[in-house]
């Protein structure tokens, strides 16, 4: 596929016959930050085994004081696994299939073209985030990737296809695909396999992609005026990976040239439509609490705060989805089985996460706490709020319905708006690309 499209079937390196899969697969580095004991768990599965654990840096860990020696580890781990053969080459598209309990989501590989991407607010590219992205995160990931040989993507990109042009039809036809990887994935993951998509089918794939970002579609899809320039690609998970790459493809690309590896990215493309896809919210865990949340959060809203006590996490759960907009509500959970919700009649912004993060992020710059952590799963942010010194604030479900819709006409929603799943739905790592 020509560049100038913004995408094409990619050139993959897959883990060579013989590997065990299960303890080569491990999810998305950036998962599970404020457990280091999964980390701890999935280091004690992997052993001395083949790994992509030894490709990645997992972000629980970013902090110590040894990363320099991490990063440089991982780059030789990358460079020692392809002398030895661990990775093989396939040319083409990858069907992808996630089970995760009774659902089946359904992805497939593609590589995206770095100069369709802008991930600053105001962008108008083909490829654009679905939330703001915080440039301090970068600088670590552009130290992995700026000596790498591999990339190993995490990235989830959605595309708007209602009637189910572009994926489903390769999912109907699953069984004459070539299988090329299947595998249970570890700490409750699920399982995943992926089939060899043939050219034909591919050709077909990428033809509907090219009808849904036709400029007419597209306008009259989201109602915005002809001319409006079209969204096809709408970054889900791992926009920061993402734009680390387009960070040092823009370095680099005067150096390199047009044709470098480095301008393209590797991705699993989804359909927001697919119903096995399921939006979860992200929630704050505010860790070093030395202060009264409560009293900063009625500072800040005054006589717009509304506070009621309940029982139990279960019930802050179900009242915090009972909300009904306009109106708008988040719940406190302290230690000593403290649960409150935290309701704004007429909240300041049009989502919660919008109203309520600027407060704790002035909660923190003031030594309320000592620092934010980012937490998937309801069950996972009420047992850490729980501990000594820590507090967690449960946020709504955006509706899957409205996410593209709100990117096109108002930009990126705030950072850590929302997550497609829960902390063990996301990524695994199988797949790599190289990037030098």
């Amino acid at each position: 596929m020509a560049a100038e499209q913004g995408y094409r079937v990619p050139h993959l390196l897959l883990p060579r016959p013989g590997i065990d899969l299960a303890r080569w697969a491990v999810i998305a580095c950036d998962q599970y930050t404020a457990q280091p004991e999964y980390w701890h768990e999935v280091e004690r599965l992997v052993g001395e085994a083949p790994s992509t654990l030894r490709l990645i840096f997992p972000e629980a860990q970013l902090g110590r004081p040894d990363a320099p020696a991490r990063i440089a580890a991982i780059q030789q781990a990358m460079r020692d696994y392809l002398a030895q053969g661990l990775l093989q080459p396939h040319a083409g598209a990858v069907y992808v299939e996630r089970r995760i309990g009774a659902r089946l989501r359904r992805g497939l590989m593609l590589e995206l073209d770095l100069e369709h991407y802008d991930f600053r607010p105001e962008s108008t590219s083909l490829i654009r985030p679905t939330e703001g992205t915080i440039v301090e995160r970068l600088a670590p990931r552009i130290e992995v990737r700026r000596a790498a040989e591999l990339e190993l993507p995490h990235i989830l990109v959605l595309i708007d296809d209602p009637a189910g042009t572009v994926i489903e039809p390769i999912g109907a036809a699953r069984e004459a695909l070539p299988p090329l990887y299947e595998t249970a994935l570890m700490l409750g993951g699920g399982h995943l396999a992926g089939r060899a998509v043939d050219a034909a089918r591919a050709a077909q794939a990428l033809r509907a992609l090219a009808a849904l970002a036709d400029p007419q579609a597209f306008a009259a899809r989201y109602q915005v005026p002809a001319g409006t320039p079209p969204m096809l690609f709408a970054v889900g998970d791992g926009n920061h990976s993402l734009a680390t790459a387009k960070a040092i493809w823009e370095a680099h690309k005067a150096q390199v040239g047009p044709q470098h590896p480095s301008r393209w990215a590797l991705v699993e493309v989804e359909n927001l439509h697919d119903p096995a896809l399921v939006f979860a919210p992200i929630h704050r865990l505010l860790i070093g609490v030395g202060a009264d949340l409560r009293g900063a959060l009625a500072q800040a809203f005054g006589a717009g705060l509304r506070l009621t006590e309940l029982p139990s996490a279960q019930a802050l759960r179900d009242a915090v989805q009972a909300v009904a907009a306009p109106g708008q509500a988040v719940g406190l959970i302290e230690p000593g089985g403290r649960f409150a919700l935290a309701e704004l009649p007429q909240p300041p912004a049009a989502l919660a996460v919008a109203s309520f993060q600027p407060v704790l992020d002035r909660f923190v710059a003031q030594g309320g706490a000592a620092d934010i952590d980012y937490v998937h799963g309801d069950d996972a942010l009420a047992q850490l709020a729980l501990r000594p010194g820590h507090a967690g604030l449960h946020f709504p479900a955006v509706p899957k319905g409205e996410l593209l819709k709100r990117v096109v006409h108002g930009g990126p929603l705030p950072r850590k708006t929302f997550s497609m799943g829960e902390a063990d739905e996301k990524r695994f790592y199988v797949e790599a690309r190289r990037i030098r």
